[in-house]
């Protein structure tokens, strides 16, 4: 359903056509046609496929079948491939034109499938064009420039990323630190702004930042990047490793930024970022105003008849770089991430959720669907309960209440029980002690349960009655000694000052 949902974003919020959906999804593109035709015929649109979670989508779209008629009036192919020409015109178009009020029809599927027959009969050259506001190719140049630490002097060497527009050849350069995923998309982020509009595709290399899995016929992006897509309302088409006219475009530009800025600027030196930014970004304008030498203009003027009027708009937010974690929702409702616990609704618990941290959120998700958000706290063994996430009057799970777990501890015995009622106790909420409980019980298949009894009076000796006190001394076997002073063993001395037990009778 993932990659259903995918096309139907592509083609329908996106705009793309079923051939470049299929590019950049590595699908067959007649499979793109026929989810979109599914989901057109279901009346489900972008809008309404974000409502729905994966069960709904999938009983919405695949629909018992239609039977077909036994008789089909062939279209004329002829005219139909003279038609695709148009700017705009789709297969799916034409189909539809054909199907209207025509009882004896191809199905859709069979239509495209005699279309390529004819298509192929024909003798025919394409040239690869680029169109406006299609394509956006990015890339870090091979070439750096030296950071000074003005404290230490250290120096270190920034990372020169480029991107170019197809059609225009209007193009962007920044300094970043690294070229992590952070600093991949976090510079094309910048970029689109400063481009003031996002483009259909976005051609990056296959690097291991942004590409999961490697390969020359079907790459997958990782999930911060498709994220950063579907954010950005574009698709991903990563050129094939060792392939650099793949992505031409870029690759010259890459050469116009190290001989036309990175050159100016080898005899300064740069102590930040930031003013390493600011000498580029003044260097670009020049570099974007130069003449082309065989046409008319310049980069900075094709960009704004050709590539900026077919820009699709930025989006009211900007992208926020997150990361991803599937974590298990624990009898206790909560989550765990970096040592803290965040809360998820309880009838969740058992199940597995996708989690979303950003710099300053944790979301889960369950089946597509936003189930629970809180701000990230940096608090190492703490809670961040919603209280709409609790059960009612605490008794909510129907495996573990606080009565069964002391039920349990007596079971074991006295000081087990005491152990346990003290974690229910000293929290917040009961649930919340459900965790240490359950690290008592496998203490107790570990170590034995007579040794946990031990443990926990010993434990409730000092004082101490935690879960990581009485795992601390079952590890240590303090609960094997009878007692926590040693014994003393050794008689004593024969001497005339000592008194016997008679003395006091």
């Amino acid at each position: 359903m993932r990659r259903i949902r995918e096309t139907l974003r592509l083609h329908l919020q996106a705009g793309l056509s079923y051939g470049e959906v299929a590019r950049a999804l590595k699908i067959a593109k007649s499979s793109a046609g026929k989810y979109v035709l599914l989901a057109r015929v279901a009346g489900v649109d972008w809008g309404v496929a974000q409502t729905l979670t994966d069960d709904e989508l999938e009983a919405r779209l695949f629909r018992p079948a239609v039977p077909r008629s036994s008789h089909q009036l062939a279209p004329d192919f002829a005219l139909v491939h003279q038609e695709l020409k148009r700017a705009g015109v789709t297969l799916q178009l034409l189909w539809e034109e054909y199907a209207r009020d025509n009882a004896l029809a191809y199905k859709y599927t069979s239509f495209c499938i005699k279309y390529r027959a004819f298509a192929q009969s024909l003798k025919r050259s394409m040239r690869q064009a680029h169109v406006a506001g299609e394509k956006l190719f990015v890339d870090y140049s091979g070439d750096t420039v030296p950071l000074i630490d003005a404290s230490t002097g250290e120096i270190t060497a920034a990372q020169i990323f480029v991107a170019t527009l197809g059609a225009s050849n209007y193009t962007y350069a920044c300094a970043t630190a690294r070229q992590t995923t952070a600093d991949w998309i976090g510079a094309q982020v910048r970029a689109l702004e400063f481009f003031g509009g996002t483009p259909r595709l976005i051609v990056p290399d296959q690097t291991r930042a942004l590409i999961k899995y490697p390969d020359s016929y079907d790459p997958e992006p990782n999930r911060t990047y498709e994220e950063f897509a579907e954010h950005y309302g574009c698709a991903l088409l990563a050129a094939r490793p060792g392939h650099p006219r793949d992505k031409p475009k870029v690759e010259g530009s890459v050469l116009l930024v190290q001989r036309w800025i990175l050159a100016r600027l080898r005899n300064r030196r740069f102590f930040s970022l930031a003013e390493l930014n600011q000498a580029i970004a003044a260097l670009l304008v020049d570099l974007n105003q130069r003449a082309f030498k065989k046409l008319p203009g310049c980069r900075a003027s094709a960009f704004k008849e050709l590539d900026a009027p077919a820009l699709k708009p930025l989006p009211a937010a900007r992208f926020e770089i997150s990361r991803w974690k599937s974590a298990k929702v624990n009898i206790d409702y909560h989550v765990e991430f970096d040592a803290h616990y965040y809360s998820v609704p309880h009838r969740l618990v058992g199940t597995t959720v996708e989690l979303r941290v950003t710099e300053s959120l944790v979301e889960a998700f369950q089946a597509n669907q936003r189930v629970a958000c809180h701000a990230l706290s940096h608090k190492r063994g703490a809670h961040t309960t919603t209280p709409e996430h609790m059960p009612a009057s605490h008794r909510a799970h129907l495996e573990w209440t606080p009565l069964k777990l002391i039920d349990w501890g007596r079971r074991v015995g006295v000081s087990t029980a005491a152990v346990v009622t003290w974690q229910l106790e000293h929290r917040p909420h009961p649930e919340q002690g459900y965790r240490a409980c359950l690290g008592l019980k496998r203490l107790a298949r570990e170590y034995t349960p007579a040794r946990l009894e031990a443990a926990c009076a010993r434990a409730l000796a000092i004082r101490s009655p935690s879960f990581r006190s009485v795992a601390s001394i079952l590890k240590s076997g303090l609960d094997r000694q009878h007692s926590l002073l040693p014994a003393t063993t050794a008689a004593l001395p024969e001497h005339e000052n000592v008194r016997g037990p008679d003395y006091y009778h």
